[in-house]
């Protein structure tokens, strides 16, 4: 009886090593804050500075187009441009042609 207690306490205690790997390598992978998710955070990470990069340059456009219209320096082409826009005017001797086409956003 006693030669049984002594193969298995070897057996028991590898049986419970491989458990206790095999527990956490899981959790390493599937884990809430396993590889998985680091890869998805990652994914998730480059998409929005990508679209944080996007914002940045619609930002810039936009400041430089404000910059133009301040009353300490207003361009005279961005000024005529944003009058005939709103107000939809035209000079006597110019000619008039439609774009039918849908405006793109700038």
């Amino acid at each position: 009886m006693g030669n049984i207690r002594e193969r298995a306490r070897p057996v028991t205690i590898m049986v419970l090593a491989v458990g206790l790997v095999v527990y956490f390598g899981y959790h390493i992978v599937e884990g809430d804050r396993g590889l998985i998710a680091w890869l998805r955070l990652e994914g998730k990470l480059a998409e929005a500075e990508t679209r944080l990069a996007t914002l940045h340059m619609k930002r810039q456009r936009l400041e430089h187009r404000i910059a133009l219209m301040r009353n300490r320096h207003i361009d005279e082409d961005m000024l005529d441009e944003q009058v005939r826009r709103m107000l939809n005017l035209i000079r006597p001797n110019e000619i008039v042609i439609y774009d039918r086409r849908p405006e793109k956003k700038r």
